[in-house]
């Protein structure tokens, strides 16, 4: 897999202070890893302090540990130094570095038997990443979302479990449309695909959809097309690059009326930014999150949108269609509207 670009040096602005700290704690790593695998103690702290220095926390010369043994000390390493769910980001790195998705898809004789020098140094450069609290996601690459594993890179939005619920929601409406209509194509407008995870989703679970995504950011549009490209379903996405607030009128005259109109929007009020965590604000793209002084700024163009371009449910029934938006605190806005406004 393709290794994201080198992050910048590690401790390279780091006062005295936190570099006593790191020192101390690099010392405990190093005596677990001494404890369980005989490393010569002495030049296992001065190769990890040395590299730690330059900007990576490098494993220690001529080291033999097992995975089992890798999982515990990065577990206890993250502990130490505060980064959140330690345990599960080492199993989940470990698990990565040997070719599984999680630490049960691994072979128990493969947990017990040590780690090459190529997987030992892969486990220390990605571990060291997890270090600057990138989240795991970023640092493996990659995320199953739903049935599909798409490819994620900073900073575009990782898809959080709770939006799985928006795809449930949208599957039962495509249902009703289909036995109401007896229609045989359906057409979906996404506002902020990020990774393509919805549009993906829903290309893969209803093959007669037909997706028009678009994103405010270039490296999002990207990212949708590759995962698209990857999971064969290119064919039924357009993906632009586009702002639901700057071009209203761009996306009306490229987009063809639709029956759904979907998307995660950015809900946070901008005060309560500084209130996430750290993973998220170092990492993750602002905009994808930031709703304004209301948390309404987009949603607000999104509804204007949709009176344009949503389609009748069908001849029998009154003019009206959903739009349903997400909101990402377990919330679902289902807001019924008449194409004609």
């Amino acid at each position: 897999m393709n290794i994201i670009a080198a992050q910048r040096l590690f401790f390279s602005s780091i006062g005295l202070q936190y570099r006593t700290t790191m020192f101390k704690t690099i010392w405990f790593l190093n005596r677990l890893l001494h404890r369980n695998s005989g490393v010569s103690k002495h030049r296992g702290v001065v190769r990890l302090w040395s590299n730690a220095a330059e900007g990576a926390v490098a494993p220690p010369a001529d080291c033999s540990i097992t995975a089992e043994q890798a999982i515990r000390c990065w577990a206890q390493h993250f502990t130490l130094h505060g980064i959140s769910e330690p345990l599960l980001s080492s199993q989940y790195i470990i698990s990565h570095v040997l070719g599984e998705k999680t630490l049960a898809c691994v072979q128990r004789k493969r947990l017990r038997d040590t780690l090459t020098d190529r997987e030992r140094e892969r486990v220390w450069e990605l571990c060291s990443k997890r270090l600057t609290r990138m989240p795991v996601q970023y640092v493996i690459e990659e995320w199953d979302f739903r049935d599909l594993t798409l490819k994620m890179r900073p900073p575009v939005f990782i898809p959080r479990p709770e939006t799985e619920e928006l795809l449930s929601l949208v599957l039962e409406d495509s249902r009703l449309i289909q036995g109401e209509s007896h229609r045989t194509d359906l057409r979906c407008l996404e506002v902020g695909c990020g990774s393509g995870a919805i549009s993906l989703s829903l290309l893969h679970s209803i093959p007669q959809l037909r997706v028009f995504a678009l994103d405010q950011s270039q490296t999002a549009v990207c990212l949708t097309m590759e995962n698209a490209n990857r999971l064969g379903l290119q064919d039924r996405l357009e993906v632009h690059l586009l702002d639901v607030i700057k071009d209203a009128d761009v996306i009306l005259s490229k987009c063809n009326p639709v029956d759904f109109l979907i998307s995660n929007p950015p809900y946070l009020l901008s005060q309560d930014m500084k209130t996430l965590q750290t993973e998220i604000l170092k990492f993750e793209d602002h905009s994808a999150l930031d709703g304004g002084l209301d948390g309404l700024s987009v949603i607000r163009p999104i509804l204007a949108l949709s009176s344009k371009l949503l389609t009748p449910r069908g001849v029998a029934k009154p003019v009206l269609c959903k739009v349903i938006l997400f909101h990402a605190r377990k919330m679902t806005y289902s807001i019924t509207i008449s194409p004609n406004g």
